[in-house]
């Protein structure tokens, strides 16, 4: 453990502490040292936490603890010392913040969705763009959570399923929930809490577009936690996804799925599992494509793209786009997009190793 924290510091009465497998720490200690006065952030990261991450959040004035095998190990510490710290007699606030289990972070993510409309929006006038599809990677699902968020969003923007621009231009979008082998958290829950079984068949969509979901979302799901972590790809490193992105994954899935042609077009949550050397091989690829580095956790969502073998599948689960659920013919262009994120814990020799 290190403490960074300036002297006058100590004067505040408010106090952050979270968890992280790097990127969300990182994001929390910049946007709390930044405050005026700043504010106290401690960080609390795994053992599998690169040396470069830890030196990243203690230069930006973290304090930094490192502790135990995984994030969920991580994670328990940081919850104990936020009990902890309402009863050790200091006067402070101490506030834990969720590096991904927290509605306020999904409703941010989920603006993303809210650019790339607007962004195919003013594309030069080619009114049958489509988003075909969206692929990010899953640590513990709040940004998967967010995307599909903005998705259901717009979804319902202007009055039901269906209507207006926006809704027009998201209608049969596929999410792609891409993990790496060993780190595949959401995939094993998603297996098991399959839409087809019959646990989960009655779960239906609550229409208001807040991306909240009705009673429903409190339905009893068979979440899965993997034994441990096995990846390079440590910022994917959660043993269990919030049961919430489940939740939203089968909601854009049974869109997908609805017998009024007028309110679903294909809409489906797929999941692709890369191996680490794919995750990795794709960061290579990206960075001599745009001059751009990026870990292997990003490596993850570019695999589908730079992996012949997963790029086949990609393109066949594809294959339908063009031709409407309802028949009505061609369907324009299909964009494929791709959430690149975290570059906090990489450089060229990373990768090398």
């Amino acid at each position: 453990s290190s403490n960074n924290n300036n002297n006058n510091d100590n004067n505040n009465q408010v106090q952050f502490l979270s968890s992280s497998g790097g990127n969300a720490g990182l994001a929390l200690t910049t946007v709390c040292r930044s405050l005026r006065p700043p504010l106290p952030v401690s960080v609390i990261v795994p053992e599998t936490t690169k040396p470069m991450v830890v030196r990243n959040l203690e230069t930006l004035g973290a304090d930094v603890t490192v502790f135990g095998k995984n994030w969920n190990e991580a994670d328990a510490l940081a919850r104990t010392m936020v009990e902890d710290a309402k009863t050790d007699g200091s006067g402070n606030t101490v506030y834990y913040v969720s590096p991904y289990d927290n509605p306020l972070l999904w409703t941010g993510h989920s603006t993303a969705v809210d650019e790339i409309i607007d962004q195919l929006s003013c594309n030069g006038g080619d009114d049958d763009v489509r988003i075909g599809a969206i692929l990010a990677s899953v640590g513990g699902g709040g940004l998967l959570s967010g995307i599909l968020e903005g998705l259901e969003r717009n979804y319902y923007r202007g009055g039901g399923g269906g209507g207006g621009r926006r809704s027009e231009i998201i209608r049969g979008t596929k999410v792609m929930a891409c993990e790496t082998e060993g780190a595949a958290s959401f995939a094993a829950s998603l297996v098991a809490n399959s839409l087809d079984s019959e646990n989960n068949s009655n779960d239906d969509d609550d229409g208001d577009g807040n991306g909240n979901g009705n009673a429903n979302e409190e339905r009893s799901l068979t979440m899965k936690r993997l034994d441990g972590i096995t990846s390079v790809a440590t910022s994917l490193g959660a043993l269990e996804v919030t049961p919430a992105v489940i939740h939203r994954a089968h909601r854009h899935q049974r869109r997908g799925r609805c017998d009024d042609t007028s309110a679903g077009g294909g809409e489906d949550v797929l999941s692709y599992t890369c191996t680490d050397a794919e995750a990795v091989d794709a960061c290579v690829k990206f960075a001599l494509d745009h001059r751009m580095l990026v870990e292997p956790a990003c490596g993850a969502a570019l695999a589908p793209i730079y992996s012949e073998r997963l790029r086949g599948r990609l393109l066949e689960e594809l294959s339908g786009m063009r031709q409407s659920s309802s028949g009505d013919g061609d369907r324009g262009s299909s964009a494929i997009v791709v959430e690149v994120c975290g570059g906090g814990g990489v450089r060229a020799g990373v990768l090398v190793e």
